[in-house]
């Protein structure tokens, strides 16, 4: 099973809580539930609707956040990614793994727009 997992993190690799002004997204391919490549992309300019439809052009297929609005996540999903909402302020690639072996523990979506 083939997914490509979007993370906003700061330039220290850790979740931005607010993805919409992230530094850069870490992009994880993941086969099997295996993290086999990884990089950081930096996003283009802040605009709104932009990111959803600039991540599946990427081939993203699942993005977990801090906080998104409701807004965002309808956009995502009709991009065909899939939103995790709610995630730790911890690094990228402990998050990812996390994720992946279903040990993750997501609390509420704190953004409020």
């Amino acid at each position: 099973m083939h997914k490509k997992i979007a993370v906003p993190v700061d330039g220290n690799g850790v979740l931005d809580a607010h993805f919409g002004h992230c530094q850069f997204f870490s992009i994880m391919n993941v086969e099997y539930d295996k993290v086999v490549a990884s990089a950081k992309m930096q996003p283009p300019p802040h605009e709104p609707g932009l990111l959803p439809r600039w991540l599946a052009e990427h081939g993203v297929t699942d993005i977990i956040a801090g906080g998104m609005g409701q807004k965002a996540i309808e956009l995502f999903k009709q991009n065909g990614i899939n939103v995790f909402v709610g995630a730790p302020t911890i690094n990228d690639m402990e998050l990812v793994e996390k994720y992946l072996n279903q040990e993750l523990t997501f609390t509420a979506n704190y953004c409020d727009h």
